[in-house]
């Protein structure tokens, strides 16, 4: 089962995120499949940015959104259904 979910990485107490498709098994930060986006939580506002083609397609193959980055592509054009 694939997840699209945010993997941490930047320094301590400076958090930056990419938005990745993994499997479930898959540790926070380990094995990822591809890269779809990022998001910086410390720009005023916070900064995303999506590849809302490839998003769209790993949701078509049977990928879930986790809610955090459920929340973060609302207001794009990527179609959320939920599960």
């Amino acid at each position: 089962m694939l997840k699209i979910r945010l993997a941490r990485h930047g320094a301590k107490k400076r958090p930056f995120y990419r938005i990745v498709v993994s499997e479930v098994e898959s540790r926070r930060d380990g094995r990822f499949l591809e890269i779809v986006g990022t998001y910086n939580p410390l720009q005023e506002p916070a900064e995303v940015t999506l590849k809302n083609d490839r998003i769209q397609y790993w949701m078509d193959q049977g990928a879930i959104p986790t809610d955090t980055v459920r929340s973060l592509v609302k207001n794009r054009q990527v179609e959320v259904n939920p599960s």
